[in-house]
């Protein structure tokens, strides 16, 4: 009974055993100057396949691949590491939630 005890207090602990999932980075605000960045990396490289009247093939794939771009861009540019499901979800925010921030940063491109 005590070293089922003493096992569970080890599990429990997280400084004892190192977790073994994905890093996680704490969402933080993102600075406007991001936000031009990643609508500007976004734009170029024809993210949401406006631009293109044929559809792209593996398009979630692609998609993934300009998120890495943009992780390591704002990794060089800012320091910041970001996770590519936050600057979805930033993306997605702009569009639909605050169409006069995108617009804002569309008339600075």
């Amino acid at each position: 009974m005590a070293e089922r005890l003493s096992a569970s207090r080890v599990e429990e602990s997280p400084e004892l055993q190192p977790s073994t999932s994905r890093r996680r980075y704490k969402a933080t605000n993102m600075a406007f100057e991001e936000m031009v960045e990643m609508v500007s990396i976004l734009r170029r490289e024809d993210y949401d396949g406006k631009k293109r009247t044929i559809p792209y093939t593996r398009p979630n794939m692609r998609k993934d691949k300009i998120m890495s771009s943009i992780v390591t861009a704002f990794e060089q540019k800012f320091g910041t590491k970001r996770a590519k499901e936050q600057l979805r979800k930033r993306w997605s925010d702009l569009k639909t939630r605050e169409p006069e921030q995108y617009q804002r940063i569309k008339k600075l491109l």
